[in-house]
């Protein structure tokens, strides 16, 4: 779509670019949201399912959490995200109940098996809708922070999907999976490359319980009012916004409580 007439984002979101006070800020920012996100998920399903240890994983993340408010290099904080990720996929497959599906480590190009695609087709879903909300409040989507540029790489939108992950995508999944609502049959797997992906009826499935999430209500930790997960994504890029223009002195990711 054509770039919004708001040329005064796209300048502010221009001069942040690098290694700036700003880049930096919003960095943490995308980092912590993500990782508190995956916390919060693992604690709650730690307390409502008896038999799981995801303390492990809870305190690798605690201790990729820790450094991130007095850290100034965007490459440490990406290092950050790195750990605090790889222990919550880590232990990703105890969250998937029964013994139709596991997982055992992230695989994305091409996913192989059942979970990872669902993971991979969950968070395309979830990047186009968050760059539309880029596009809207008048961000070039192409220009990122925490994730570099590259050739038709929407860095932005990946930056800002981070705190979204966990607690729209990820909790899809595992939806769909433990309520039974995706079988091993509504998947197919290509025999050269042995990518998975869903049928027809299963993508069915799927996009209706994504959608749903999307429409889901909860109380925006900012803005102190309910709202949709959808019109979260407009809100987060309208902060975003707000503080790279200098409107406020911070930007607040996503955090669930």
């Amino acid at each position: 779509p054509e770039m919004t007439k708001n040329i005064f984002v796209r300048k502010a979101q221009w001069q942040a670019a690098g290694e700036s006070q700003q880049a930096v800020h919003v960095v943490r920012g995308f980092v912590r949201g993500k990782l508190k996100n995956y916390r919060h998920s693992l604690r709650r399903r730690e307390r409502n399912s008896s038999g799981l240890d995801l303390q492990g994983a809870i305190t690798r993340i605690d201790k990729a959490i820790a450094p991130i408010n007095t850290t100034s290099s965007i490459n440490s904080l990406r290092g950050f995200e790195g750990s605090g990720s790889a222990a919550y996929f880590g232990c990703l497959n105890q969250l998937i109940q029964g013994s139709e599906f596991e997982f055992e480590a992230r695989r994305r190009r091409p996913p192989t098996d059942p979970v990872n695609s669902l993971l991979s087709l969950g968070y395309s879903l979830l990047r186009h809708d968050v760059q539309s909300a880029l596009n809207i409040v008048g961000f070039d989507p192409y220009l990122g922070y925490l994730h570099v540029e590259r050739y038709g790489r929407p860095s932005l939108a990946l930056d800002l999907m981070e705190e979204f992950r966990p607690v729209i995508v990820d909790s899809v999944v595992c939806s769909a999976i433990n309520k039974h609502l995706l079988k091993p049959g509504d998947f197919t797997s290509e025999p050269v490359s042995n990518a998975v992906s869903l049928t027809p009826e299963g993508l069915k499935v799927f996009l209706r319980l994504y959608e749903q999430k999307k429409q889901s209500k909860f109380k925006h930790p900012v803005l102190k009012r309910q709202c949709t997960y959808q019109e979260a994504f407009e809100i987060q890029a309208r902060l975003l916004a707000k503080y790279l223009m200098e409107e406020t002195d911070q930007y607040p990711p996503l955090i669930v409580k």
